[in-house]
């Protein structure tokens, strides 16, 4: 629901019972909360790079930058 309210074209991910985010390592002993980390995934399903050092400031320029250096085709 809350990505068709967003009218977002890609999917989000819900975890309230930390399943995936544990599958991740961002929850972990010491941790309860998850990191800030953002996992970039290719159209095979693989990761093809985590940004451990997201800066809420600027994180969307950051993505949109990373995307690029990906060879992620913009969407028209």
């Amino acid at each position: 629901m809350y990505a068709s309210e967003l009218k977002l074209d890609y999917p989000i991910l819900s975890d309230p019972d930390k399943q995936a985010a544990t599958a991740y390592g961002v929850v972990h002993a010491g941790r309860p909360v998850p990191e800030r980390w953002t996992f970039f995934i290719d159209e095979r399903g693989r990761i093809a790079h985590i940004d451990k050092t997201v800066k809420t400031g600027s994180h969307g320029a950051d993505i949109a930058a990373k995307l690029d250096e990906l060879g992620v085709s913009k969407k028209k």
